[in-house]
Parts: structure tokens; sequence; C-alpha cells
């Protein structure tokens, strides 16, 4: 069987989607499996073309995994009309190459946020004439409304209407939570459709062997030595209020614990601007890292904080970066509610707090400073729950089964 997987981000870039892309696809060739992904030139989350590559068709190769990149247009992720016409560009400039493939697919798959990247899905699977798979991350359009980026107006209607097309027409939807099946199903989605395969993290590749000189130059350059740091790493976009570790540290009044922002996206800059005209000592700011800098950040962290505006939409979701404080052994300061709250409490992996809620983010903070015993507790904790129910080679696997499931359907659906 062969896979084609489209998706707007791969590494190198550095976010959930590509992130979740990337893990799933190593494990499906390293069992032995014929994959091609389709995808963006890399340049999230700053709009601009990384080094080494150039906004024209090319193709590489990373780690096994066949990968053709397509021109489009690129721009910052920040404004909503240029960065619908940067996904509509993708959207087009993935179908108008589809043709150009290492080999025809028997399956496409293809991942949201933003349902344009779906739509070349679907129409590449029309192309060829194969099945139609769609992976749910993020409930699109309405993230749109629930982070403010756009009233409910006559575009998000349409917008709306084509989310429901797509789950028309896909043979499976795949969604990373129960809530968004719940949600999907009820918009008249059949239930047998939909399938939840969550989020995870490839626990074995993990590192945690790390450089101690490495770690310790991290801890002197930003001025970490003898702290106790509670830090959010990732996107800093409009839904991840990651300035409420800003608030924080203007709020708490002990010398020993540092809050700190890492990351990138369309809130940065103003968080940046903001901790420069403070100068408050006991708050960081660093901009994105390459991947592989990440284990090293979580090393000089002793808390993790994952953090969402206040939404009900949010309920829904399941923040990746959990996962990876979790095999870090991080206990976590778990400012999102609904299911992933559940699944730090389950996990006994941290403290939930209110999303933006400074204060509590403070509490939390020193109660796991001045707790040993609890702090313990948690780290371990977390460790063992995320090998035990969220390693990525187990997800994958399923996920693999799920698509021969979808061709081999279509395949009896063709000699009946």
């Amino acid at each position: 069987m062969q896979l084609l997987f489209v998706s707007n981000y791969f590494p190198p870039e550095v976010n959930a989607p590509a992130t979740r892309t990337y893990e799933h696809a190593k494990q499906w060739v390293a069992d032995g499996h014929d994959v091609e992904i389709l995808t963006a030139v890399p340049n999230f989350p700053e709009g601009e073309v990384y080094e080494g590559y150039d906004n024209e068709l090319m193709q590489e190769t990373i780690d096994g995994i066949e990968v053709r990149r397509v021109p489009m247009y690129v721009t910052e992720n920040s404004g909503v009309v240029k960065r619908s016409l940067s996904y509509l560009s993708f959207m087009l400039s993935a179908v108008a190459y589809c043709g150009r493939l290492r080999r025809a697919p028997d399956v496409v798959a293809a991942t949201s946020p933003q349902f344009f990247c779906a739509v070349a899905g679907l129409l590449i699977s029309c192309f060829y004439r194969v099945p139609f798979v769609m992976e749910v991350r993020d409930l699109w359009p309405e993230s749109i409304v629930a982070v403010g980026a756009m009233d409910r107006n006559v575009i998000i209607r349409a917008l709306e209407w084509l989310e429901h097309l797509l789950y028309q027409q896909a043979a499976r939807i795949v969604v990373v939570t129960d809530a968004f099946k719940r949600t999907i199903r009820k918009k008249g989605i059949p239930e047998e459709k939909i399938h939840v395969l969550k989020n995870g993290i490839d626990v074995d590749a993990f590192p945690t062997d790390l450089d101690d000189e490495a770690v310790q130059a991290l801890r002197d350059e930003y001025e970490l030595n003898r702290q106790f740091v509670a830090s959010y790493i990732g996107t800093v976009g409009m839904a991840h209020r990651a300035d409420v570790l800003f608030e924080a540290a203007r709020r708490c009044d002990r010398s020993d614990i540092v809050f700190m922002v890492v990351g990138g996206g369309s809130e940065w800059k103003a968080l940046a601007e903001k901790q420069a005209d403070a100068q408050l000592d006991n708050f960081r700011i660093v901009e994105k890292q390459p991947k592989e800098k990440v284990p090293y950040f979580l090393e000089v962290s002793d808390v993790s904080v994952v953090h969402l505006r206040e939404s009900p939409l949010f309920e829904t979701v399941v923040p990746s970066k959990i996962f990876e404080s979790m095999a870090a052994g991080n206990p976590i300061v778990h400012g999102v509610r609904g299911e992933s709250r559940e699944i730090i409490k389950e996990a006994e992996a941290g403290i939930p707090v209110p999303p933006e809620d400074p204060d509590a983010i403070v509490e939390a903070a020193l109660r796991l400073r001045d707790d040993e015993s609890l702090y313990e507790h948690m780290s371990q904790s977390a460790r063992n729950y995320v090998r035990a129910h969220h390693d990525r080679q187990t997800l994958a696997r399923e996920y693999w089964a799920l698509l021969e499931d979808v061709v081999q359907s279509k395949e009896e659906a063709v000699i009946a």
C-alpha cells in the first residue's frame, strides 16, 4: 500500500502538526511501509523560508521519509487575510503538482487545522480515484472564532459548509480527542466513520542522556542557576495566551522562581516588547528553538506550564506539548479545561489551574517548589503514564491498520 500524506507543516518546522506527522511517518517507514509526504517549503511561524530551502518544487529524504515540497505564498503567522491566502496557495500548489509524485498512491490522508490542506487531500484523492482520510487536529473554523480572529460571518458559514462537505466525503475521519468525535457526530456524521487516535510521543526516542555541559551552558546563558523554572514551551499565538506567564512573574514575590516563555508565533513580538519595557528579573522570553534543543529547555525547566485561553472550544483539545513534558518528567501546571485536564488528573502528572489566572499559576509553582515529595511523585507518575498510554509507536501502528482497512474496504466494494 502506498500512502500519500498531505500536511501544510513538516520538519524542520517544529509545531505540533509537523511533529505528529513526522513521528507517524518515521514509524511507518521503519515498519517497511511506503509513505510520501506532500508539504510546503518550511517557513512557520516567521513566514520566512528556512535556510537551505527555496520556495520551489523540491524533493528530499528525511529519516527515510520521502518528502515532496511545493511552492506557496509565504507570510508570517499573523493576519487573517494573509494567512488565508497562504493556506489557499498551498492547496492550489499541492493539487497542481500532485501529478509529479514519486508514484500513484492507494490512499490519501490530509491533516487539519486549516481545511484548505484537507481540500487538497480530497481533490488529489479524486484525481487518483483512491480513498480520502481526513485527520482533524483542531476544530476549524470554530477555532478562528474562539481566538477572536473573526466573528461568525458569511465567511465562517462558508467554511462550515466546506467542513461538512469534507466530513461527508472522507472515507474515515481521524480525530485526536473523544470530544472532537462527539462534536463531529453531532454534525450528522456517522459515529463508525470517526476514529480517535490521541496524541503521543516517541518515548524511546525522547532524549534523556543530555550533554551536561550543554545543559549548564543554557542555565548560564539565561541566568537560571539556583532558580526554580516554570516554562511555557511552544507556539506563542492568539489561542495560547502565553503572556499569562509574564503576569505571573509580575505577581510573584519569590526571588527563587523564574517564569520563562520559549517559542515563536504571532504574539511573541508583543510579549517581548512587554518584557523589554518592564525588565522583570524573574521572567525570560526566548525565541523559537530547533526541535533538538527542546529537550534541553525542558531539562533546565522544573515545571512545564501548558495553557490556552478561556474558551469552551479549547475544552475539546489535548495540547501535544503535555506528552513531551511528561516524558521529561516535568510536573505540569495545566491551564486548560476539559479532556486534557482529565489526562493530567488521571496521570497525577500536575496541578490544574483555571485558564488566564496568573495568581493560580504562581500558587501552583510555589506548591511544587516547596513540596519535594509532591514534585517527585508527579514527575515519576508523568513518565510512567505517557509510556503506558501515549507511546507514538503504538499509535502509529493503529493508524496504519486503519489506513489499510480503508484500502481493503475500497477493494472489496469494487469486487462486489
